[in-house]
């Protein structure tokens, strides 16, 4: 069963089960490999990552910790690292130190580089020289996969925003217009004039524009005069 790393909220959750399938699916299918794991970084933001084995969590956090190992090089190379023989590998002190304890002798990193998203696959092995043809299996296929699924999943993400946004004007645009016309009476103005300033008021005293109007609305603009006033140029 797959093991997530910083695993925080809901927002990471679907990132993370993407990498716990990926990572488990490319052991299955990888001849002579022992464990899995994977990580995707989108805009800067690491999201959790992924293992086959409570084991391999240490090798993939020390990496992403330190942004040294073979899961930061494929990042900033944007090619597959392969460590042939750690016993005979003197990159990477740290990773190569913890994966010897683990017993890891090998292992190959698969970067997946897509729209401002990079997903790595890293496989290991115990025996050295077992994964030199890795980057040209199956495992790539999974990572293309998987790389094009968590774009898919980040655009499914940003349309339910847009679609919660555009539901939350939808609620508030009638009272909005009953606040612009209400502006509208106090400092005379027309209705474009009175959204800029019902806006202002919005920004500078730190509150949602809804919020504002709704106050308004309640009010009747009473006790507003003096705020919106100061609003005006």
């Amino acid at each position: 069963m797959p093991m997530l790393l910083g695993t925080d909220g809901p927002e990471s959750a679907l990132p993370a089960r993407r990498l716990s399938e990926l990572a488990e699916q490319a052991l299955r299918c990888t001849a002579e490999c022992c464990g899995a794991g994977a990580t995707v970084t989108e805009g800067g933001q690491v999201h959790p990552a992924a293992v086959t084995h409570p084991d391999l969590s240490g090798l993939v956090s020390a990496q992403l910790r330190s942004g040294d190992g073979p899961i930061p090089a494929a990042q900033e190379r944007g090619a597959p690292v392969d460590a042939g023989d750690l016993l005979h590998d003197d990159r990477w002190p740290e990773y190569r130190a913890l994966a010897l304890d683990s017993g890891v002798r090998a292992s190959v990193t698969l970067p997946f580089k897509r729209s401002g998203l990079t997903l790595t696959l890293s496989l290991f092995s115990f025996r050295p020289g077992t994964l030199d043809d890795a980057g040209c299996g199956p495992a790539q296929a999974l990572g293309d996969l998987a790389a094009a699924g968590l774009v898919r999943d980040r655009h499914y993400r940003a349309a339910l925003t847009e679609l919660d946004h555009l539901g939350e004007a939808l609620r508030t645009r009638p009272v909005v217009d009953q606040a612009c016309g209400i502006i509208m009476h106090i400092v005379t103005c027309d209705a474009d004039r009175a959204f800029t300033l019902l806006r202002r008021v919005s920004q500078q005293s730190n509150r949602k524009l809804a919020e504002v109007a709704g106050a308004l609305v309640e009010t009747r603009g009473r006790g507003l005069e003096a705020e919106l006033t100061a609003v005006v140029d």
